[in-house]
């Protein structure tokens, strides 16, 4: 790296930090008015770790930012270069814009790729010890402090509720079971049910049905084509999962369809943030780059904020769309990305070519 690479990564990296950090701080303090929850924390762990948990808390929420963020800073930053005539100076010394911009686009994609696998590792971590997400309550449909299941194997049919859980799903407490196939166990009642291979190992099971007296049944089995990893997933927000705990998930085998896809898309949407905040950088050089006769940089900041609220709604609409199946994941985490690179190196080139 030459000096010009130092002076535009200092200019540019510098007002993107600013950008995020108080964006972090606006984050914190909206997260902070959670009283309810930060006294929760507070009586639990402690007044240091409700506060480690309203950080890390808005950590997770600015790593979802940054797409907006980085481009507004980088705006802010290459608006500082041309008014210390910095990039006229660049430019007339016959260095190019890629040339220009390269010292930033590979900074922010190590930077980035340490974010994605490691700070957002850390607070999903730190915020699932100090205030994890209750079994089965994922969603508001579910009851709290109920676990739903929607089992089966083959031509059995069942739904399983249960009051607890151990072992990461593979011991669920207080089980009761409701058969939706053409069978008389209508109901089943079990303290216990245990994940084995391939099916649901009930040790003591009551079962009832509208034409007989009840009756106990020692080590009642259900088959099952759920698996550990698959449960996991089921039982607790992608969101909360860490890089690699994606990975071992995966890796292990995912029967149910819904639920390889969700975690796929998380997977793939961690490893495509350098690639999303590389196209909010090259957005940002492309808008505020050219030649302008006046001082007035006013419509060049108004666009990159709304260019950036674009960038972000466009990119979580896809990742809802990955998660539901709607889109490949693949597609869905990269795709937008590609169109932020794509429509950054179009403008660029035209500027290149004295078009713009």
């Amino acid at each position: 790296m030459n000096r010009i690479d130092w002076v535009v990564l200092r200019r540019v990296g510098s007002r993107i930090a600013v950008t995020v950090l108080v964006f972090y701080g606006l984050i914190a303090l909206v997260e902070s008015l959670d009283t309810w929850r930060f006294n929760y924390v507070k009586d639990q762990h402690g007044l240091p770790s409700a506060m480690l948990m309203v950080g890390m808390s808005a950590v997770k929420w600015t790593i979802k930012t940054l797409p907006v963020t980085v481009l507004m800073g980088a705006i802010l930053g290459f608006i500082d270069l041309k008014a210390r005539h910095e990039l006229t100076v660049i430019h007339a010394s016959g260095v190019s814009i890629w040339r220009t911009v390269r010292a930033p686009v590979i900074a922010l994609a190590l930077v980035s790729l340490a974010i994605s696998l490691g700070l957002e590792t850390v607070s999903t971590q730190v915020n699932r010890q100090l205030y994890p997400t209750p079994p089965g309550q994922v969603t508001m449909a579910t009851p709290a402090g109920e676990i739903w299941l929607q089992q089966g194997s083959g031509d059995t049919r069942y739904v399983m509720m249960a009051t607890g859980m151990q072992s990461g799903g593979e011991s669920m407490g207080q089980v009761t079971i409701f058969r939706q196939d053409s069978t008389t166990d209508a109901r089943i009642e079990a303290p216990e049910a245990i994940l084995e291979k391939g099916h649901w190992r009930l040790p003591v099971a009551t079962i009832r049905n509208p034409e007989s007296p009840p009756r106990i049944v020692n080590d009642y089995l259900l088959p099952t084509s759920s698996t550990p990893a698959e449960l996991r997933l089921k039982l607790a927000s992608t969101e909360d999962m860490t890089f690699f705990e994606l990975v071992g998930l995966l890796r292990a085998g995912v029967a149910d369809p819904a639920i390889r896809t969700a975690g796929t898309m998380r997977l793939i949407k961690l490893l495509a943030l350098p690639l999303v905040l590389t196209g909010s950088l090259f957005i940002a050089f492309a808008f505020t780059a050219g030649y302008r006769r006046s001082s007035n940089y006013g419509p060049a900041v108004l666009y990159g904020v709304v260019l950036g609220f674009v960038v972000f709604v466009i990119t979580e609409m896809a990742d809802r769309a990955g998660s539901t199946g709607v889109l490949n994941p693949t597609f869905a985490a990269i795709g937008p990305a590609f169109v932020a690179i794509v429509i950054g190196v179009t403008v660029l080139l035209h500027r290149e070519d004295g078009r713009a």
